[in-house]
């Protein structure tokens, strides 16, 4: 039985290999290397006094992650409450609505999100704004909601027992155990964010993105080197945030 799983395995690689590969033209495959070299060279050295051009598209890709990230907070944290066992006020008929929420956001990503709100709200920051934040909705809410489910029940059912009502046992029992998996969420997918935005500019939704297509599409590379590098510092230095943040936390 584990030589045919393993010959059944072989074989799906290579149907998997041949439908991948069936509209390749091996010429053009074989020329890469050449052509990336080419491309390369015509990169440096970088066209510094380009960068003037790109402070206002950093700004607002800052924007987009950030005000993205607070719009998908708010949205966020009721359906993460209604997707917990523990929280949710049914669990038979709420709870999928907000677990189909959660899947629904995470199953379509930023870039598909940005084209389809820029074909319904034009071109600009709003639309990579809200495609962030329609984007992180799952992601923070999934991960809240194991948090919610993780919470230690017996500090619940102390302060039920002094008679508290439902506000205030999640405001003094629930909300105090979740909020540094809370902010550490929040930190993480903010400094996702900020990968995404760079590149949604890509289909209209403004950012540095938006400076590189136009600089791609006239094949200025020197531009291109100096936007890539500045891509580059901003994640960076989003990384180095977020570790910070998530180190005080914890």
């Amino acid at each position: 039985m584990l030589w045919l799983g393993w010959l059944a395995l072989i074989a799906f690689f290579v149907f998997c290999w041949q439908v991948m590969t069936q509209n390749t033209i091996w010429a053009f495959v074989s020329d890469a290397p050449s052509q990336a070299g080419d491309i390369g060279s015509r990169m440096f050295p970088p066209r510094w006094s380009y960068i003037p051009q790109l402070l206002e598209p950093l700004w607002d890709t800052m924007n987009i992650a950030t005000l993205g990230t607070l719009l998908a907070l708010f949205m966020a944290i009721p359906v993460a409450f209604l997707a917990a066992r523990n929280t949710t006020p049914s669990v038979r008929f709420i709870r999928p609505i907000a677990l189909l929420i959660i899947v629904s956001s995470r199953s379509i990503n930023s870039l598909i999100w940005a084209l389809l709100l820029v074909a319904i709200i034009g071109p600009g920051v709003l639309a990579g704004i809200v495609a962030i934040a329609f984007r992180s909705i799952g992601f923070i809410a999934k991960l809240l909601y194991e948090a919610i489910e993780e919470i230690d029940a017996s500090q619940v059912e102390a302060v039920a027992a002094t008679g508290a009502t439902k506000a205030q046992i999640m405001d003094y029992a629930v909300v105090p155990q979740i909020l540094p998996a809370f902010a550490g969420i929040t930190v993480f997918r903010w400094d996702i964010n900020i990968r995404e935005s760079t590149v949604l500019g890509l289909v209209g939704a403004g950012g540095l993105g938006l400076r590189l297509q136009e600089s791609l599409n006239v094949l200025a590379w020197p531009q291109v080197t100096v936007i890539f590098m500045l891509i580059l510092i901003t994640v960076l230095f989003s990384e180095w945030i977020s570790a910070k943040v998530r180190h005080a936390i914890i």
